[in-house]
């Protein structure tokens, strides 16, 4: 099997495992009741993952083959809106600062969780056509910054335990 099937096969691979990801976190109840939009977002253990062994480019179209199934299946073009608009500053975020190495892999997803927050905020505030919803930012930013650091401590020990195994990238 040649290294560009390889690449391919293990990229199914991993967008199937996000896509379980998802489904498992339609399942559980909401983090906090009474609270909504708050999730933990256990995909992008995935997105953390690619990001540190593949490429931007890796990353990206994981997350967006995602979304579009996890629309199909289970939402709606609104759902797909907040999750397009959430993943790629959440994806544009977190690259940046993995390049410019200030920030260690929990420091990034930190950044993610918020950027990914701010930016469903943002299509909140023009899907529904008034800046009231922005104050709803302050229970984002924090559940962003807590879910992050889960996130990044996930994605920082598959990074970790997956350098042993040869990666078709």
């Amino acid at each position: 099997m040649n290294s560009k099937t390889k690449k391919v096969a293990f990229l199914g691979l991993l967008t199937s495992f996000a896509l379980v990801l998802s489904y498992i976190e339609l399942l559980l109840p909401p983090v906090i009741s009474g609270v909504p939009g708050i999730k933990i977002g256990l995909p992008n253990i995935i997105v953390i993952f690619l990001l540190y062994k593949a490429s931007l480019k890796e990353a990206a179209l994981v997350s967006l083959v995602r979304i579009v199934l996890i629309t199909l299946l289970f939402g709606n073009f609104v759902t797909f809106l907040y999750s397009l608009a959430g993943a790629a500053f959440s994806i544009a975020i977190m690259f940046v600062l993995k390049q410019i190495k200030a920030f260690s892999t929990v420091g990034v997803s930190i950044a993610g969780g918020v950027a990914h927050n701010l930016a469903q905020i943002c299509v909140a505030i023009f899907l529904l056509e008034t800046v009231q919803i922005a104050y709803y930012a302050v229970v984002l930013i924090v559940s962003g910054v807590i879910s992050g650091t889960l996130i990044g401590l996930l994605g920082a020990m598959s990074v970790k335990y997956i350098e042993k195994i040869k990666l078709p990238f």
